[in-house]
């Protein structure tokens, strides 16, 4: 039977997987990236991940810190507490969360072009807003577009037109 030699590079050692120490510290950034992108969250997300009680009041605790050095070493306390947790499930569901977050984002400009193609561009945008979108009460449509048309020929704040992207949002939300 052979011995074991430690210091020996050519022999296989089946206990554990050595990691450098550049890794390691990579890892750490990687979790305190994390732990940031988790005190963003409101608290309805960070309830959907199912978190540690320690690590959830570690994350309040974080938005209140106020000094940069507090909040670099409170990061570094998460990134420590996020070692405990599965992070690439939560990594999947913060992916979720940022995909809903850019469809709604597209959403909204859609709908901001939509308002402006209805106010500049009169009744042929009228007809193919209406035929995307069947249900929307048209008479109500005619009457926020002049309003809106009317401010912007007086130079007056926009009221009409955040009343008409209310509306388009109300249309679209339905």
């Amino acid at each position: 039977m052979t011995e074991h030699d430690p210091f020996d590079k050519t022999q296989p050692d089946n206990d554990q997987e050595l990691v450098s120490k550049t890794k390691l510290k990579q890892q750490m950034h990687e979790l305190q990236a994390l732990g940031t992108r988790l005190v963003e969250l409101n608290a309805e997300q960070l309830a959907k991940l199912s978190l540690d009680d320690r690590l959830l009041q570690a994350i309040e605790e974080a938005r209140r810190i106020k000094s940069n050095g507090a909040m670099k070493r409170h990061m570094q306390f998460i990134g420590k507490l996020l070692r405990a947790e599965d992070a690439e499930q939560i990594e999947q569901q913060m992916g979720v969360f940022e995909a809903g977050k850019q469809a709604h984002t597209q959403l909204f400009h859609k709908l901001e072009r939509w308002r402006d193609r209805l106010i500049n561009e009169g009744n042929d945008a009228l007809q193919s807003y209406i035929d995307g979108n069947p249900e929307a009460d048209v008479q109500h449509l005619r009457q926020l577009i002049r309003n809106a048309q009317k401010e912007q020929a007086q130079n007056k704040p926009p009221a009409s037109a955040r009343k008409l992207f209310k509306y388009l949002r109300e249309v679209a939300g339905a």
